[in-house]
């Protein structure tokens, strides 16, 4: 490589990014919007769930019961006098689930034996459905404690629950989720940056003329990552930056860490959008071929909100094949658990696998000439 010409490649680069907003928007304004649309509209949580409750007959009792239903911040809560008015709510939707007392609910609970309680969900979403009932056993378990504390009596149970949660002890989906809302912001910008750049230069016919000069394949290639490189990272740290103050995730890894892996895969990513561009020089068609093979891939196959290890077998394998699954991995466990070397340096080698594959492709597909 000639580093005069290299140096004149990526000036004229970086110049072109200065005049083009395009650029600075995909870089900068998209992962700004997506974040925010993502990271307040895409929760695992369930919250302020509707639900009915029905007394047969109200007591001190029920109400104690019931108590632990209105002050959750997990359920809205609505009375009903009875189980037929309920069961109408919950057919339409009104109520995701019903909490059932009978009438000898009171003399069952004062005599210590035992008082059924029926709970009837709305499983049409069976994720939701197993979520409330989660919290359904909650409020039930507060109140059986309660009562014992009352009666002045240790809690007898035949099992003994003590659960502890590492990593994520306050059980907030975002904090899951948003790391790997990073990796998916990621993908796009990279695949989109260099694609849809690159095809530009086709449309307009500049890249003729760079065809035409003394420049190598080389030394276009080079000078087309390393100032999409930058930016890329600077979008990157802006979504990072979002993610600890506005969304208050915490972070716990090292920072080199996260730098060094989101280069890695940043690398991956504008590879594969310069893969798109010699493929189709249309802007038009390169986005969409961006999406579809890079966005919509990390979106369902990275485990970023679907489990990979319930999917079957050959999907699964697949998986091994979308750098973001790694990225994601990596992310989640820099942001939750630290420095977990073991997961850190398995995805950090596979990811620098795949982005030598995508730019050892491109520099050998890569020739000057407009056929």
């Amino acid at each position: 490589m000639n580093a005069q010409r290299l140096r004149g490649l990526i000036r004229k680069e970086a110049l072109q990014i200065v005049r083009d907003p395009s650029s600075i928007a995909i870089a900068f304004v998209m992962p700004l919007v997506l974040l925010l649309l993502f990271g307040y509209g895409v929760s695992l949580d369930a919250r302020h769930v509707p639900i009915a409750l029905v007394a047969e007959r109200p007591s001190a009792q029920t109400s104690g019961f019931f108590s632990g239903f209105w002050r959750s911040p997990y359920f809205k809560a609505y009375g009903y006098p009875d189980m037929r008015d309920a069961r109408r709510a919950l057919m339409r939707r009104d109520v995701d689930a019903i909490v059932w007392l009978r009438s000898d609910f009171t003399r069952q609970v004062l005599r210590g034996a035992s008082a059924p309680i029926g709970v009837i969900v709305d499983g049409v979403n069976a994720n939701n459905a197993r979520i409330i009932e989660g919290y359904v056993q909650g409020v039930w378990a507060s109140w059986l404690a309660a009562q014992a504390r009352e009666r002045g009596q240790p809690l007898t149970l035949p099992v003994d629950i003590r659960s502890r949660v590492w990593f994520n002890p306050a059980l907030r989906s975002h904090d899951y989720l948003v790391p790997g809302l990073i990796a998916l912001i990621m993908t796009l910008i990279g695949a989109l940056l260099t694609a849809l750049v690159v095809a530009r230069e086709w449309e307009r016919g500049t890249m003729e003329s760079l065809m035409a000069s003394p420049a190598t394949i080389p030394e276009i290639l080079v000078g087309k990552v390393v100032p999409y490189f930058f930016l890329g990272m600077g979008g990157m740290i802006l979504t990072v930056v979002m993610a600890i103050t506005v969304f208050s995730v915490p972070f716990v890894g090292s920072l080199w860490l996260l730098f060094a892996a989101a280069a890695l895969f940043l690398l991956t990513t504008l590879g594969m959008g310069l893969l798109i561009s010699t493929i189709a020089r249309n802007q038009f068609v390169a986005g969409m071929i961006a999406v579809v093979t890079t966005y919509l891939p990390a979106f369902i196959l990275s485990g970023f909100i679907f489990d990979i290890h319930s999917m079957p077998w050959p999907i699964r394998l697949l998986t091994h094949t979308i750098a973001a699954r790694y990225f994601v991995a990596i992310l989640q466990t820099l942001f939750l658990a630290g420095n977990v070397w073991p997961v850190i340096g398995g995805n950090m080698a596979a990811l620098g696998l795949i982005a030598l594959l995508f730019l050892g492709l491109v520099a050998r597909i890569s020739r000057k000439r407009l056929d």
